[in-house]
């Protein structure tokens, strides 16, 4: 190699680490929540990247609002270090490199390791974290049965390899169990788990308890409810381009995310920084823009690829289930499963209202025989429901309706079968023993 060649590969090289130039403005405005930047206007488009050096360390924001006189920038970091007359820089877009060798791994939502496991390998495709969900037209079909090994779940809310469903609950009902139980669900390459939110001391609960015995298969994004709201409304984004790598390489993953609530509460921070007006209970616009182009990316791929299965649990506020979030996840969703609260307190868990969850592809699990089943043992749960207040009142006499003495004799014995704990073994077979428990009763 002569020295012109040796020349060339060396500014090749730096063009690849250090920008030949660089755009910036400088910090004219700090606020709380945000800060001002001045000469930059021109030169970045809303979403991209801007920079702070400050301590020899880059602090990365978000432009979240452009005027003539400057950009609103939002930092990932908890703390705003931003001070007047600081320069900042254009950054490149906010990307990651996902890689086979991330699982089994902890990540914070920027892609870097959260765990003592040594640096993460980048992979040789850089993806996006706010990429387009697929073409609607070219996605597979989603048919292929799935057992969660939760036996109310696969019994009357069934999933489809590739479907997404939301877990709707208040506080303190049960979400975070029920999840950590669907987490155990067999038949996936590949787990991928965001935690937006969430306390501290449950990030090493989960990843002890929940994911023990499917740790290798499993990376985990973890945004804790101190980080700042750029870092939890990019988690859940992250985790889905993670999921996404391993969709396109024709595996089958199984993505989980607690909470998208939190991630709604974040988006709405942001906007309400910006500027945005509050439409409906606080949240802006762009909150309800955020939620569906975030849950269309899970779901089938395209011919010849994997299919992300997608769990999101809501945490109503309120326990009011038409609030606005728990109402567009729930329309954008392709099921839903409801814990109750009141069946929480009587120590049913899972707390899952059967007559107000649904599965939009159960027809795709059930057999015509299971179908029918399911549907008079709805209607049956239904009347005992219906007259729990007649009976506690004395009014209900048993001979005088053959129906509701049915009721009465199988309802009981059908919610003690449905009882199950994280500590409880998966359920193989959950309409055999759902077969059981009537033929024991009934006769």
């Amino acid at each position: 190699m002569n020295a012109l060649e040796r020349l060339e590969s060396t500014l090749a090289s730096l063009r690849k680490d250090v920008p030949m130039v660089r755009v910036g403005g400088v910090v004219s405005e700090v606020a709380a929540t945000h800060y001002r930047v001045s000469g930059l206007s021109r030169h970045v488009r809303l979403g991209e990247m801007v920079g702070l050096e400050i301590d020899n360390r880059m602090q990365l924001g978000e432009v979240v609002r452009i005027d003539g006189n400057g950009v609103t920038a939002k930092p990932f970091d908890s703390r705003i270090a931003a001070g007047l007359g600081l320069v900042a820089y254009r950054m490149p877009p906010l990307a990651i490199s996902p890689h086979p060798s991330w699982k089994g791994r902890v990540v914070n939502a920027l892609g870097e390791p959260l765990d003592d496991s040594g640096p993460l390998h980048p992979g040789e495709r850089v993806m996006s974290t706010d990429a387009d969900p697929p073409a609607a037209v070219s996605r597979t079909r989603v048919r292929a049965p799935l057992r969660t090994g939760v036996r109310v779940v696969d019994l009357f809310t069934p999933l489809c390899r590739g479907q997404r469903i939301g877990v709707f609950a208040g506080s303190g009902v049960g979400k975070t169990t029920l999840l950590s139980m669907l987490a155990r669900s067999a038949g996936f390459d590949t787990v991928v788990t965001a935690l937006v939110g969430e306390r501290g001391r449950e990030v090493r609960e989960f990843l002890e308890e929940a994911l023990t015995h499917h740790r290798s298969r499993a990376i985990t994004v973890v945004s804790t409810g101190d980080e700042s709201p750029m870092m939890r409304r990019l988690a859940p984004k992250t985790a889905m381009t993670i999921a996404e790598y391993f969709r396109d390489r024709g595996e089958s993953v199984l993505l989980i995310v607690d909470s998208i609530t939190r991630f709604a509460h974040a988006a709405r921070e942001i906007a309400l920084a910006a500027g945005e007006p509050a439409v409906a209970r606080g949240y802006a616009p762009s909150v309800f823009t955020d939620l569906p182009r975030l849950l269309e990316r899970a779901g089938p791929g395209a011919e010849g690829q994997g299919s992300v299965t997608g769990i999101f649990s809501v945490l109503v506020d309120g326990d009011d289930h038409n609030e606005p979030v728990a109402d567009t996840v729930r329309g954008t969703l392709d099921g839903h499963i409801v814990l109750d609260r009141d069946l929480a307190d009587q120590g049913r868990y899972p707390a899952v209202n059967v007559l107000t969850s649904v599965s939009r592809l159960a027809q795709h699990v059930w057999s015509a025989e299971e179908h029918n089943l399911l549907r008079r043992l709805r209607a049956m749960i239904a009347r005992f429901e219906d007259t729990r207040d007649l009976r506690l009142m004395g009014g209900y006499q048993p001979g005088r309706d053959n129906e509701l003495d049915q009721a009465v004799q199988l309802v009981p014995k059908i919610y003690d079968a449905m009882r199950q704990t994280a500590a409880d073994p998966m359920c193989t077979e959950p309409f055999h023993d759902l077969l059981n428990v009537i033929k024991s009763t009934v006769g």
